[in-house]
């Protein structure tokens, strides 16, 4: 297995829903980092916290754990390994794939838990992504 390191990214995020006809705001593409599924049933964004948006309901309180990649697409059960490792603690967590790497979100009172245990099973955590040092 290969061993995996995760960067704590900067901001704190909030999880909006939309109804399923909702366009997108134009704000949400001029932020640093965001996320957009859309499925017949809802539009949910993901922000960063700073951005306040008018949706149908939110959830607020979020961070952001990147794992560091570019990783490819053979490469196995990572977000079921790392799903696992903070399910074993009772943290949930609200996860987001890209064509080159995977996102946890977790509530960010529980961070402090999620690192631990990620620590504790083989992971590097890195405090902040800008500044690339260890939790």
């Amino acid at each position: 297995m290969v061993q995996l390191t995760l960067a704590v990214l900067d901001n704190e995020f909030t999880v909006h829903s939309f109804d399923e006809n909702h366009r997108p705001d134009a704000e949400i593409f001029e932020q640093e980092f965001y996320f957009i599924g859309k499925t017949q049933d809802e539009l949910s964004v993901v922000v960063p916290s700073s951005l306040s948006l008018a949706s149908d309901a939110q959830e607020a309180g979020w961070c952001c754990l990147e794992v560091l990649g570019p990783l490819g697409f053979s490469m196995v059960g990572i977000m079921a390994r790392l799903s696992t490792t903070l399910a074993e603690v009772n943290i949930s967590i609200l996860a987001i794939s890209t064509f080159d790497t995977d996102y946890l979100l977790v509530k960010k009172k529980r961070l402090a838990d999620a690192t631990k245990a990620l620590k504790a099973n083989g992971y590097q955590v890195l405090a902040k992504k800008s500044q690339y040092q260890e939790a």
